[in-house]
C-alpha cells in the first residue's frame, strides 16, 4: 500500500484498513491495532502528520464501540 506521507487518512480509511487485518488474520481488535502499529506505522506514530493518527485512534474506538454495540444488542 503506497501512503502520501503528507495527507491525512480518514478514519473510514482506518476502520476499513483494521477489518482487512481483523477478517484476513481472525484477529482480536487489539491484535489489528498492534499489527497496524507495527506494520503501517513501523512503531512510530510520528511516522504521519498528527491527525492521521488521531484518525487511525478514533477508527479504533469506532470499532470497539461498535463490536459493543453487537454484542449487547
Amino acid at each position: 500500500m503506497t501512503v502520501n506521507h503528507a495527507s491525512v487518512l480518514t478514519k473510514n480509511y482506518f476502520i476499513a484498513y483494521l477489518k482487512l487485518i481483523m477478517n484476513s488474520k481472525d484477529y482480536t481488535l487489539k491484535q489489528a491495532k498492534e499489527f497496524a502499529f507495527d506494520f503501517f506505522f513501523k512503531g512510530n506514530m510520528d511516522r504521519y502528520v498528527t491527525l492521521t493518527c488521531l484518525q487511525f485512534e478514533k477508527a479504533i474506538k469506532k470499532i470497539d464501540k461498535t463490536k459493543c454495540e453487537i454484542e449487547m444488542g
